[in-house]
């Protein structure tokens, strides 16, 4: 298939109709139904919509950045007048009254969506095996899991169900996958993306971001949906850089660091191999390099899993039966209700990281746990930012194994909480990452490798990312 970025400028120049790639995506959706990428497919809005946009680029009117583009959404993120379920028994009939900023700038730029993917439910889990609507599969190996908690979107994009998708990453929720699935999964800086609308897990660490299957396009993406918005107090009004002009910079200005830490026991031999053809390969091309250490790394996991699942307790607390969302029925008293409905409309998962959640913030342990993991990652943002003051950018493993197996990791949580080991501090830090795929095991199973930056420094990402996607990695390319 061909990239976002050609199919936009071969719809623009008429060579071929929405309504018809409508159907062949619809038919496609259809076929990797197995794969249970969808929870909500849009099928006879979309046919409407195509058929509106067909008629404006007949009558010659001006057409968005996305015209011509099929986009899936993932269904944590509003639309308004349809579900929104994060994956949830509790939410499992509730309908939006509102767009998220995301959605109106799609719309705006004349995107069609064609549906809401499956996640981890409340996007909590790296597998999407925690979703009440059931797991979706890998489709390199559909005995494997996608990722997650953004599985649906990744591999909505990895099997041609569509052109784009928006994923949510909280600690490797959009990078994840998109290593799992042999996509490009970019993490905006936070503040870059604004997150009215994108139903909360962890505030201080949530950011909504692209899929694509080249770096191009999801710098084409990232330029619609980013931006200040008057509704979310906490993006920051920066410039949006024009990200496709970018790409068009010679990266070889920038100097790359190797944190020793990312390198260590526990990566998966073929991925370090992989990761380190790549270095000996910009080594080649003339790029500077520079070992670096980040040792606070070893206390990455523990202070992310403090710090969202307090912010997770607290945001899911409005999940209550009172207002809005799922409500036990047959109940005596308020005590009951709230209580069964919270029993029964949570999953496992999502229980779990509550009760630490609320332990974490109970008098006698707040100071003990959640003020320290704030306090630690305090520190870890002044090591990156140190860091960035001597390299540009950070080359590191996405995740330490390829895809696993389904079902593999559901009955240990600490082993599936380690899949993001290599990614959580990103979101600690609030700066921006990149997945790109570089590799395939001999298994066949796509290998990722993580770019990271400093705050809004998304354009050297694209930059070295799209270097090293067409002249160092071309056969990663290669799609259904």
């Amino acid at each position: 298939m061909d990239s976002a970025r050609v199919r936009h400028q071969q719809y623009v120049e008429g060579k071929f109709r929405l309504a018809d790639a409508v159907e062949d995506y619809l038919e496609r959706i259809e076929a990797h139904k197995d794969l249970n990428a969808f929870i909500q497919v849009y099928a006879d809005e979309a046919r409407e919509r195509a058929r509106e946009l067909d008629a404006r680029r007949e009558r010659g009117e001006s057409l968005g950045d996305l015209a011509g583009l099929i986009i899936a959404v993932k269904d944590n993120i509003v639309i308004k007048d349809h579900l929104t379920t994060c994956a949830s028994h509790i939410l499992e009939n509730f309908v939006s009254p509102y767009h998220a900023t995301v959605v109106e700038k799609i719309l705006q730029a004349d995107g069609l969506i064609i549906g809401k993917t499956n996640l981890d439910e409340f996007a909590m889990g790296s597998s999407t095996e925690n979703s009440y609507f059931g797991a979706t599969r890998n489709p390199v190996d559909p005995e494997r899991v996608p990722g997650g908690s953004s599985g649906g979107s990744a591999v909505a994009i990895a099997a041609g169900m569509a052109d784009l998708a928006l994923g949510s990453d909280t600690g490797g929720s959009i990078r994840q996958p998109a290593a799992f699935c042999g996509v490009v999964g970019l993490k905006p800086t936070y503040g870059r993306v604004s997150r009215y609308g994108l139903v909360a897990y962890a505030s201080s660490l949530d950011q909504i971001g692209p899929f694509g299957r080249t770096v191009e396009d999801v710098a084409l993406f990232t330029r619609i949906i980013a931006g200040a918005d008057e509704r979310d107090s906490t993006t920051v009004p920066t410039e949006v850089p024009d990200y496709l002009q970018e790409l068009q910079r010679d990266p070889r200005d920038l100097t790359i660091g190797i944190p020793q830490e990312y390198f260590q026991e526990g990566l998966d031999g073929e991925i370090r191999t992989a990761i380190f053809q790549v270095i000996d390969r910009l080594k080649e091309e003339g790029f500077t390099l520079k070992e670096i250490r980040l040792p606070l790394t070893d206390y990455a996991i523990a202070t992310y899993y403090i710090v969202a699942t307090a912010e997770a307790s607290s945001n899911l607390a409005r999940y209550d039966g009172v207002r809005y969302g799922f409500r036990a029925e047959g109940v005596e008293d308020l005590q009951e209700m709230y209580f069964r409905t919270r029993s029964e409309g949570f999953g496992t998962e999502v229980k779990r990281r509550i009760m630490l959640g609320t332990y974490v913030l109970s008098a006698g342990y707040y100071e003990a746990y959640y003020k320290k993991a704030q306090q630690v990652r305090r520190m870890i943002k002044d090591e990156f930012d140190a860091a960035f003051r001597e390299v540009d950018i950070l080359i590191t493993p996405t995740t330490p194994t390829p895809a696993f197996r389904l079902g593999e990791k559901l009955d240990d949580p600490l082993q599936m909480y380690l899949s993001d080991i290599y990614t959580v501090t990103v979101n600690l830090a609030g700066i921006c990452a990149l997945n790109l795929p570089i590799a395939r095991t001999q298994q066949g199973l796509p290998i990722g490798m993580q770019l990271m930056a400093g705050m809004f420094r998304e354009s050297d990402l694209f930059r070295l990312g799209h270097f090293i996607e067409r002249q160092l990695t071309p056969s990663t390319q290669q799609v259904p």
